[in-house]
C-alpha cells in the first residue's frame, strides 16, 4: 500500500487492513514450511505493510 492510500483510511479500514495482512503472513508462513510458497518477495511486503499500519494509527489515531 502507498501512502496516498493509507492515509485516506478510515480507523476501522486500518484495523481491518491489519487483520487481512497479519493472516495473508500466517499463511505465507505455512506455504514456505510445506515448499508451495511462490514468490519470498511477499513476506518482505507484507511485514512492511503492517509496519506502516500499525505507524499510521500511532501517528494519525492516537
Amino acid at each position: 500500500m502507498k501512502k496516498k492510500e493509507l492515509n485516506k483510511l478510515t480507523k476501522t479500514e486500518v484495523i481491518k487492513n491489519l487483520e487481512n495482512f497479519k493472516k495473508d503472513l500466517f499463511n505465507l508462513r505455512f506455504q514456505k514450511n510445506n515448499g508451495q510458497l511462490k514468490s519470498p518477495a511477499k513476506f518482505k511486503e507484507t511485514r512492511k505493510n503492517i509496519a506502516r499500519l500499525k505507524t499510521l494509527m500511532k501517528v494519525k489515531h492516537a
